[in-house]
Formats: C-alpha cells, structure tokens, sequence
C-alpha cells in the first residue's frame, strides 16, 4: 500500500489552525486529496498544505476563497447575533499521526493497525500466520484503502450498520409467530427473520416432568443480498433471543446450511449429533455442488 502523508499543524493554535482543520473537514466532504483540491481550484499544492498546516503567516482571502468554493464550501465576511452554524464534520483521524509525526490523508478512512489483519498489505500476504518475530516489516500505526471504490464501499456499510434499524412486528400475528425485520430510516426493509413456538411434549404426545413446555423453531434468516456481510442477520437473531428469553422462553430450534450454519454458530448456536437428515430428489445423473 502505497504512504501518503500530510504536513502537520503547528502547535500555536492560531486561527490559521483552525482554518486548515476546516479546510481539511471540506476536503473530507468532498472526497478530495491535497492534489486534487488544488488541481480544482488553481492554487498551489504546496500553498494549500501551508495553509491546512498553519504555516501560511496570513493567506490572501482570495486564496482562501478558491479554496473553499473548490471544496463545496462557502465563504461568509460580517457580523451576525445569529447562532453560529455548524461546520463539515471534523477528520475523525485528525490526532493521529504517522511515525514521523506527519498527519494522515484527511479525505481517506484511517485506522489503527494492531496486528497483521489490521494491514491490508500484511493481510494479503497472509502475515497473520506468521509469528511476529518473522513478520517482513514492521508494522505502522495505522493503515487506510487508497481505492476510492474499496473506500466508499466501507463508508456505505459503516452508514449501514449504523442507521439500520431491527424490530419485531406485533398486531395482525398469531400469538406464537414472531417475526423481526431490519430496516432502513426510509423504510427500505433489507433483512426478516421468521419463527414460531411450539410445545415440545405434544410432538410425542406426552409430557415428563422437567421439560420445556416451550421452545422457538427458527423458521428462517433473509437479508437482502446486497446487505450481508454487515452484521444485520446477526442483529436479527440477537433480538429474537433477547425477546424470547424475556418471556420465559429459553430453547430454540434450527436447521441450517452453508452460510446459515456460520450464522447460527457465531450467535451461540451448537450442532445436535441427532438432528434431521438432508435428503435429495433430482434427476438421474444430475451433479451435486454440495
């Protein structure tokens, strides 16, 4: 992965400071780089990494001014006894800093590296199976995806799993059926998990003292294919266990497979040595990718 840094901020806390942290939070915005900021705008690199640093003594309004309209922003000169409106959301990065003390790109994603997997270099070449004393090179502080696709990808899930809501749904249901679903704040439903209760005496026709006179039959997992891997099917049987366990219910059944059964394990299910069989009817000679 290729380093990419920038100059930090002098320590003063002069207002120039403050405009290179803003400057720095409409470059986050925007998605821009140093180089492609002053590419739109027609001022110097280098010019722009002053100002974002603090060096620059007093930049030119004008300069200023370009800068800023580039990056989306606008610029207002006056009084006012309005309240203050906020600005672009800070670089949730900005505190951390290289091993030469350098601040990191601030329209990137940075996070710390703690281990191997944690470095998208590292985790390629699968250093995380070597013992740390064989690791190539040393790990940095942290780490960031330069492929702007890999970056908005990550961002939309972090929107994801952060705005997706999962509740179950109650009125026109029987009694015994439960069912959940997560959805997004427009509405969008992108996941549904369906059960129902049953005694599990009357499957034999009798009952022992000492058994369960309740338990969950997990019918079935759905989420939109677009929306796996963030976390909502675990999120959907997490709130049909908490619900079920607060109403006494403690037993729940499932049958599953491939992904599925990673699913269930990972929420706390385990595997029954005697469980039902698969079983197949297809055509004659009709191959099998199980």
């Amino acid at each position: 992965m290729t380093e990419e840094t920038e100059v930090t901020d002098c320590p003063d806390g002069t207002g120039e400071a403050d405009l290179g942290r803003a400057l720095r939070a409409l470059r986050r915005r925007a998605d821009l780089s140093q180089r492609e900021l002053a590419e739109r705008s027609g001022v110097p690199q280098p010019t722009l990494a002053r100002i974002e640093s603090g060096r620059a003594a007093d930049p030119r309004f004008r300069t200023v001014e370009r800068l800023v309209t580039a990056a989306g922003g606008e610029v207002a000169v006056g009084v006012s006894t309005a309240p203050a409106v906020t600005g672009p959301t800070p670089v949730p990065h900005d505190d951390m800093r290289d091993k030469a003390g350098r601040r990191y790109p601030a329209h990137l994603d940075v996070w710390p590296v703690h281990e191997p997997r944690d470095w998208p270099g590292a985790w390629w070449a699968e250093w995380y199976r070597l013992p740390p004393q064989r690791y190539p090179l040393p790990l940095p502080p942290a780490a960031y995806e330069l492929n702007r696709r890999y970056r908005d990808n990550r961002r939309w899930g972090d929107e994801v799993r952060r705005t997706a809501q999962v509740r179950r749904l109650v009125g026109d249901l029987p009694a015994t059926c439960w069912r959940y679903v997560a959805e997004l704040p427009d509405g969008q439903l992108v996941g549904e998990l369906r059960a129902h209760e049953r005694s599990p005496h009357l499957e034999h026709g009798e009952w022992h003292p000492g058994e369960a006179e309740r338990e969950m039959v997990l019918d079935g997992v759905l989420v939109d294919p677009r929306y796996r891997r963030l976390g909502l099917g675990r999120r959907l049987v997490t709130a049909l266990l908490t619900d079920m366990r607060g109403a006494g219910v403690e037993d729940v059944a499932a049958l599953a497979e491939g992904a599925g059964i990673d699913l269930l394990l990972a929420c706390g299910f385990k595997i029954e040595a005697r469980r039902p069989a698969a079983l197949r009817l297809g055509r004659p000679g009709r191959q099998s990718y199980e």
